[in-house]
């Protein structure tokens, strides 16, 4: 069990959680939601024991083993896969460590006692299923056997997330603290770590999500982030929506009667309050009014923290009528082992403006790197051309006449760039148009929810929804009439991905879009390029390009593949 012991944190001025108790118990699977920047992440690392509460206590059994899901994914580039999920068990890898190098030496007297007590600790973690244990969980999430002995800087973001996964389940912790697991995951790995989490973990389980269905399979409490406390519910994410709404609409009701009550008071006091003879009763009012007022603010009187953003983008011009050409484009990248893997071999793709594009296929298959393509993050502009030259012979990628192409990436601490360490929010801003006035900057942000002392926050301690909202105020400010979006509804709250939609809906330039959000992809897009698994020109495998015109739901009609989560 863990105890939250009047817990007290505040960051700067604002206030997360204020005189918090609550504990969560063994063999409960908790989902921690709330709005972005209410303090969900803040509340795992405390858990976690990385960071400290202001006042108050949280309270761990000391034989409790706690397993947390790291959130830098670059952090084992230089290791082995399989050894990187190997390390959530830290007993037996060092175990396993110390033993390998007292092995390449000259073994003493000594070193064999060593090399005795090392066998124990392998023994009694189960270290010799060990690897074939971790093998099952990569593969559980997606990653091939053939590659767990490939380093982890071979993999994309996403696929290092699932190594990560891996690693902390690997551990057996007693209690899980997972900060949006299912980011970047596929709907076979989603439900793969559904039922794993369900069917085969014991221990205490917090998890952050944004993803409603996986709470609903998963969760069996809630615990929510808001009025600067934390609130507990019984049921899943649908139950706790239920139960919020009913609360609310009580108190609202509650709150309304009271007022009603307390102007009737009111009057009273101030027709009698002079006379001598009706003073006492004058007085007793009073107190009650002043109770009915208690009452309110126990009941309402903190704010929610659960704001829709209001998303608006603009553009000064419209592009031309043909928004981009990609002819007989190729895409290869460089494996470690020697020789190369074919992502795309002569890829032909155009973009009309207006065109609401959704771009989807199952994990791996080269979504974010065919945006990227069309950004130019594989190549280099031509200065006499301007067109984007992906290789010599590997076709060509054109923008057309008057085109500002803004581009949200999958990967935000990458977007925010590393040189933002020590930078505010505003002045990150505020760098990419110094001509623009503050208060503009101020007014962008403000609808983007950093108002007043939120602007002022350090880039590098905003939570992953804040450093979305930052990105999209930067999309808003350049005023692009092109916008290409990568997974723009990750660590966003369900208010913000709502807000988001609403925003690119009356957006009258030309989108594309990679999101596995079926009810954002359903309501926003008009077109679809479906990437699916083909054979090249040479028989090597490679993603091929379906182009759809038509809505989500039309294409699954026809095609009735879905790609996307309910």
């Amino acid at each position: 069990m863990i105890l939250l012991d009047n817990v007290t944190k505040r960051f700067g001025p604002k206030i997360l959680f204020e005189n918090v108790f609550m504990q969560f118990d063994p063999g409960k699977r908790y989902g921690l939601v709330g709005a972005n920047g209410a303090g969900k992440s803040t509340l795992i690392k405390m858990l976690g024991g990385a960071e400290d509460t202001d006042t108050g206590s949280i309270e761990i059994p000391q034989a409790c083993r706690l397993g947390v899901l790291k959130q830098n994914h670059f952090e084992y580039d230089k290791e082995r896969i399989l050894d990187a999920v190997l390390m959530g068990n830290k007993a037996l890898w060092e175990a396993m460590h110390e033993k390998e190098i007292l092995l390449a030496g000259d073994i003493t007297d000594e070193i064999g006692l060593r090399l005795g007590e090392l066998e124990g600790v392998i023994a009694e973690e189960d270290g010799y299923m060990a690897e074939s244990e971790a093998a099952e969980l990569l593969e559980g999430l997606g990653i091939l056997a053939a590659t767990h002995a490939d380093t982890m800087s071979s993999l994309p973001a996403g696929y290092k997330l699932r190594v990560l996964i891996a690693q902390v389940l690997f551990g057996k912790p007693d209690v899980l603290l997972l900060d949006e697991p299912t980011n970047h995951l596929d709907l076979d790995s989603i439900r793969w770590l559904e039922k794993f989490l369900i069917d085969e973990y014991k221990g205490t389980l917090v998890v952050i999500s944004h993803d409603r269905h996986f709470l609903n399979a998963v969760c069996t409490h809630v615990a929510d982030v808001d009025y600067q406390t934390i609130t507990e519910y019984t049921g899943n994410y649908q139950d706790f929506i239920e139960q919020k709404y009913e609360n609310k609409q009580r108190a609202e009701a509650q709150n309304a009667a009271a007022k009603k009550k307390i102007v009737e008071l009111q009057g009273f006091v101030q027709r009698f309050g002079a006379h001598a003879s009706k003073s006492s009763q004058a007085q007793s009012r009073l107190k009650q009014i002043d109770k009915l007022k208690g009452e309110m603010q126990g009941r309402g009187g903190k704010r929610s923290s659960l704001v829709r953003p209001f998303i608006r983008f603009d553009f000064e011009k419209p592009s031309g009528r043909d928004v981009l050409r990609m002819e007989d484009v190729y895409k290869s990248f460089e494996l470690e082992k020697g020789g190369d893997r074919r992502i795309f071999d002569g890829i032909s793709l155009s973009l009309a403006r207006g065109d609401k594009l959704a771009v989807i296929g199952p994990n791996g298959i080269g979504k974010s790197t065919l945006l990227k393509l069309m950004v130019g993050a594989y190549s280099d502009l031509d200065a006499d051309t301007k067109k984007d030259v992906v290789s010599p012979g590997a076709g060509e990628i054109r923008w057309g006449h008057d085109v500002s192409v803004g581009y949200f990436a999958q990967d935000h601490h990458e977007a925010l760039g590393h040189a933002s360490k020590g930078v505010t929010a505003f002045e990150w801003l505020y760098q990419w148009d110094q001509n623009a006035p503050q208060e503009h900057i101020r007014s962008i942000m403000g609808r983007l929810l950093f108002a007043g002392e939120a602007a002022l926050k350090p880039v590098e301690a905003l939570s992953g929804g804040e450093a979305a909202r930052l990105l999209m105020c930067k999309l808003l400010l350049q005023k692009h009439n092109v916008l290409v979006l990568d997974e723009p509804t990750n660590h966003l709250d369900i208010e913000s991905i709502e807000g988001l939609l609403d925003g690119l809906k009356g957006f009258k330039g030309t989108i594309v879009v990679v999101s596995h959000d079926r009810h954002f992809v359903g309501d926003l897009c008009t077109r679809v390029v479906e990437l699916k698994q083909g054979t090249s020109k040479n028989g090597e495998p490679c993603s091929l390009v379906d182009d759809f015109s038509g809505s989500y739901e039309e294409f699954l009609d026809k095609a009735g593949r879905d790609y996307m989560r309910k």
